[in-house]
């Protein structure tokens, strides 16, 4: 058998080694310069960034709330305050079996499913090793209840917080506003660093608008934890600034009056400085009480508010939409004298009715027999209708519209709270646009006694009695007065005044009409005038809720309340020295004269007689 032996190569061999060990150092080289490579870049480059994640792995941030700043009224009275209250917390890392606790404690303290729920929604938000309100506003009877389970709850506790009270209740619900839990949709927009810590926000009225100012500065603790994450040690406290507190123009004794004086009539009644624009009272009823919504209200009891009929969540003063009937007939007689088209002396005849040329339809006066010849002061004085028809007419609806938007109608007042409706003015372009339809002479007619397309929000009303009175000057009504920091005060910024230009011989003439409707024998509004000893320059006014056809007669007992018209007024006092401007919608109050002018003369006697109106308060 052939063996075949192979013959060693010493120096091929010793290449191969050789070459081998040169590659093993290479790559050793490779891994060291690596390593310094990292090491350097750990050391100086990514110094600042891992020392910070470091730092986060040990320290945690705990943010601390700041106190919710207080809303005053003008006499310093507190509407929107902070109460201590207990609240029962849970601290979920700490609880061995969740489910089971909360059933025991819903057993216990008679907890509804509701505010499990929220709890839940709650706790997704926040940290494990964080507390979570469950239920807020505890009873002495509910604290005393847990205090004797406490031991066999560990991780659930009660706490002392700070939770937002409105003392006034429903009185002042729709200007002050609530605040309320953020909700999913807010939590996307809100800055993460000023809400950290607290699970509130302005929902509406002043604690809306003025949300940022109320809110303040949220302060930290800088907290050194375990591995666990467990707090061992407080490194550093920033405390927070408590949010600036707010003093409001309204007079909350003027807003009683103004919304007892409603009775039994939903609407809303609004008081205007005549020289400032500060509102003095913005009554909208009825009203709610915004207490149940800071903690979270329930649902049977919101749906309660939004079902029922007499709409209590509905801020009338603010956004609700009324025919202004008669209270715009000084408007346009002032337009009248203005555009040069009437003089105050020019006398028409009213035989009840009013007929555009050719046109067998008639536009019936609120006085079936009619007022006779009447003058500009008289037209007023008795709301004669039929002037006003022929007014409107020889004025056209462009000259008014143009006209009446000067004093605001059509437009929003600029007030400082969320939510203002313009309300409507309408014009023939407005119609085009909107109704893609022409307009129609006698939509003019119907215009000209505060009917048809014609829509105002009670603000608007006594936004634009205040500019009458002050002689076409406009200032921008207003609820803050004062905003106070703990270094300084100051004013709410406000849109700057401006004037329309009136003929003052023109404003006097329809100011001595406005005044004979209270003063004058023949006034629509003379009731007023028994018991005061003062000027008030006022017009009456009646809006249909739905027209009346032609051959039918308005029978006001004959119809459901509901289809009653409204009562309105607007009025301003001391005639010769403006100080306040009133406006009155009551809903299916049927005549101004009698609802609407009694609750405005409350308010202004109210106003400008304060100890006898203490005096009867007793």
């Amino acid at each position: 058998m052939d063996r075949k032996f192979a013959i060693k190569d010493p120096l091929a061999e010793n290449r191969v080694f050789l070459s081998r060990i040169v590659a093993a150092f290479m790559l050793i080289l490779l891994m060291i310069a690596g390593l310094i490579i990292r090491l350097v870049y750990l050391q100086i480059v990514g110094h600042e960034h891992y020392a910070t994640l470091s730092k986060d792995n040990r320290v945690k941030i705990s943010p601390l709330p700041p106190t919710r700043g207080i809303i005053y009224d003008r006499q310093g009275r507190m509407l929107a305050e902070n109460v201590p209250t207990y609240s029962l917390e849970l601290i979920p890392e700490q609880i061995k079996n969740l489910d089971e606790t909360l059933a025991k404690l819903q057993t216990l303290l008679n907890i509804p499913a509701e505010k499990i729920e929220q709890f839940h929604k709650q706790r997704k938000r926040n940290k494990s090793f964080t507390t979570t309100p469950l239920l807020q506003n505890l009873s002495d009877e509910e604290v005393a209840k847990f205090a004797v389970v406490r031991p066999y709850f560990p991780g659930v506790d009660v706490y002392a917080r700070l939770v937002r009270h409105y003392p006034y209740g429903e009185l002042a619900a729709h200007v002050v506003g609530y605040v309320g839990r953020i909700n999913e949709q807010e939590l996307k927009t809100l800055p993460t660093a000023e809400y950290s810590g607290t699970d509130i926000i302005g929902k509406n009225g002043i604690e809306k608008a003025y949300e940022s100012h109320l809110l303040g500065t949220a302060g930290y603790e800088e907290i050194e934890t375990n591995a666990q994450a467990r707090a061992v040690n407080t490194l550093a406290t920033v405390e927070s600034i408590a949010g600036s507190n707010i003093y409001l123009t309204l007079d909350i004794d003027l807003q009683k009056i103004a919304y007892d004086a409603l009775s039994e009539y939903n609407g809303a009644a609004v008081a205007i400085d005549i020289k400032t624009g500060g509102v003095l009272a913005f009554a909208s009823r009825p009203g709610f009480d915004p207490n149940p919504f800071v903690t979270g209200i329930s649902s049977k009891d919101y749906k309660a508010l939004q079902d029922s009929p007499d709409q209590p969540l509905y801020n009338r003063a603010l956004r609700g939409l009324y025919p202004p009937g008669s209270t715009v007939k000084p408007f346009y007689a002032l337009a009248g004298l203005e555009y040069g088209v009437i003089d105050f002396g020019h006398r028409l005849y009213c035989p009840g009715y009013y007929r555009l040329p050719n046109v067998d339809h008639k536009y019936r006066d609120w006085k079936k027999w009619g007022h006779g010849m009447v003058d500009m002061n008289e037209a007023i004085t008795q709301s004669c209708d039929v002037y006003f028809y022929d007014l409107a007419l020889a004025l056209g609806i462009d000259r008014m519209s143009d006209f009446m938007r000067q004093f605001g109608f059509g437009e929003k007042t600029g007030i400082d709270l969320v939510g203002e409706i313009s309300g409507l003015m309408p014009s023939k372009d407005w119609k085009k646009r909107h109704r893609n339809r022409p307009w129609y002479p006698g939509e003019t007619l119907i215009t000209g006694i505060g009917q048809g397309y014609m829509q105002v929000t009670p603000l608007q009303l006594a936004h634009a009695t205040a500019t009458l009175a002050n002689y076409g000057k406009v200032v921008t009504p207003h609820l803050v007065q004062e905003i106070i920091t703990p270094d300084y005060a100051t004013p709410p910024e406000l849109a700057p005044e401006t004037r329309i230009p009136l003929t003052k011989k023109y404003v006097d003439n329809i100011i001595y009409a406005m005044t004979n409707v209270v003063h004058g024998n023949r006034g629509t509004a003379g009731r007023l005038a028994k018991a005061i000893n003062y000027q008030i320059a006022g017009k009456t006014g009646t809006a249909q809720v739905f027209t009346v056809k032609q051959e039918e007669k308005y029978n006001e007992d004959a119809i459901d309340f509901k289809m009653r018209d409204h009562a309105l007024f607007i009025a301003f006092a001391p005639v010769h020295d403006p100080k306040i401007a009133v406006a009155v919608v009551a809903e299916h109050g049927g005549h101004g004269g009698s609802v609407a002018a009694p609750i405005a003369g409350e308010i202004i006697d109210a106003y400008l007689n304060p100890k006898k109106a203490a005096t009867h308060e007793k």
